[in-house]
């Protein structure tokens, strides 16, 4: 099967958005700030932006709050120079990653562990869409060039399916989004963590720092 070209995909539904009178709303799940910078920077004339802070993976809690404080500055910021982007933060619960990434701890990043974290925060991104009426749901994660886009946007229009609301099909590494979200990452003084987000990633990082 031939891979959809999910660039091409976004680029088709933002033309039959700027058709519209009003922005649709738009529910982004973001994993930390210098993920969003170039995502929100690209969404941000297009969508009423909420950007939802789901993420019982990252470890320990200490990091997830410092990452949280983050996105929140940067939200802060863009706002105070005439942005009207939201906020929501979902409880943290590290056990709900463990339970379900129980026995894929020694897997390296980019296997089913990583799966099923995308379908866990993307479930979870749909449901609160859904709850609070947006019109769309989307994720910050194809960003990343260690991210799967064909995994991530099939997830997402399952969940989209499921729950009955639109995902944006996306892959924000094209066009050098990756390398923008780095610029910006530079401009706004972000930290910049060196592992993905849960405990094994945790190790793997410090193993490959150890050996370097």
């Amino acid at each position: 099967m031939d891979k959809i070209n999910y660039q091409k995909e976004f680029e088709k539904m933002l033309e039959e958005i700027k058709k519209s009178d009003e922005k649709p709303e738009l529910l982004l799940h973001s994993c930390c700030a210098p993920c969003s910078s170039y995502v929100i920077e690209c969404l941000n004339n297009y969508f009423k932006l909420t950007v939802y802070y789901c993420n019982p993976n990252v470890f320990p809690q200490l990091e997830y709050e410092k990452r949280k404080e983050e996105q929140q500055r940067f939200i802060r910021t863009l706002n105070n120079s005439g942005s009207e982007i939201g906020f929501i933060e979902e409880s943290y619960d590290y056990k709900d990653f463990e339970d379900i990434s129980k026995g894929l701890e020694g897997e390296l990043e980019g296997g089913d562990r990583c799966t099923k974290c995308y379908r866990l925060r993307l479930e979870k991104t749909a449901i609160k869409a859904v709850e609070l009426s947006f019109d769309y749901f989307c994720t910050t994660l194809s960003v990343s060039p260690y991210k799967n886009a064909q995994k991530l946007n099939t997830i997402g229009e399952e969940f989209g399916e499921k729950y009955n609301i639109k995902y944006l099909l996306s892959d924000f590494k094209k066009k050098d989004g990756y390398k923008k979200s780095i610029e910006l990452s530079k401009k706004y003084n972000f930290y910049r963590q060196d592992y993905c987000g849960c405990q094994t990633s945790l190790i793997q990082s410090q193993d490959r720092h150890n050996m370097a």
